[in-house]
This record gives structure tokens, sequence and C-alpha cells, in this order.
């Protein structure tokens, strides 16, 4: 498997998911069932964005302590405000796919 392809893998969760708008009713119950059992795996995708936001969020801090630059820091800030909006996504998403009753 290409590096590209691993990396999107790694960062990003939508390949493990199936649509539950496309087919009959038997088929967006499969999807939904397949979406339930792969929930299990966005709390890992959490704790990458979480890692990568506290790690990105302190090498800013310290870029702006040590060399006092503003623009430099925020190379490093930037990443670490995204990861925020990311993992609440994530969170949403675990939690209505973990709560939420079956769509019809």
């Amino acid at each position: 498997m290409p590096l590209r392809t691993l990396l999107y893998r790694y960062w990003f969760f939508a390949w493990l998911f199936r649509d539950v708008g496309r087919g009959n009713v038997f088929e967006r119950a499969a999807a939904w069932r397949h979406n339930q059992e792969q929930a299990r795996w966005l709390p890992t995708y959490m704790k990458r964005w979480l890692v990568v936001g506290l790690g990105a969020f302190m090498a800013g801090a310290l870029v702006e302590q040590s060399a006092g630059g503003g623009w430099l820091a925020s190379l490093f800030f930037v990443p670490s405000a995204i990861s925020l909006p990311v993992n609440a996504m994530l969170g949403a998403a675990w939690l209505g796919l973990k709560l939420l009753p079956a769509p019809l």
C-alpha cells in the first residue's frame, strides 16, 4: 500500500465506514451495523489527534518563548487549533453511533 494511503488511513477515518443512505432497507441496516462495529476505532483516532494537538501546542509555546517569533509559532498553533474541532466531530460521531437508534 502506498505511503500516502497509509498516512490518510492513519489520520482520517472515513474509509472505515459505509454510506447508510444507499441501497434498500436491508443494505442500509447492514451498513448501520457495520458502522456501529467500526465505531470502536474512533477513540483511537481521538487519541492520535489529541496527542498531536497537545504536542503542536507545546512546540508552538516553546518556539514562541525561545525565538519570540509569532509567525514561526503559528506553524504549530494552527494544527493545534485544528485538532480541537476534529476531536469534537469524532466524539459526536462516536456517541451518535453508540447511542442513537438505527435510521429507517
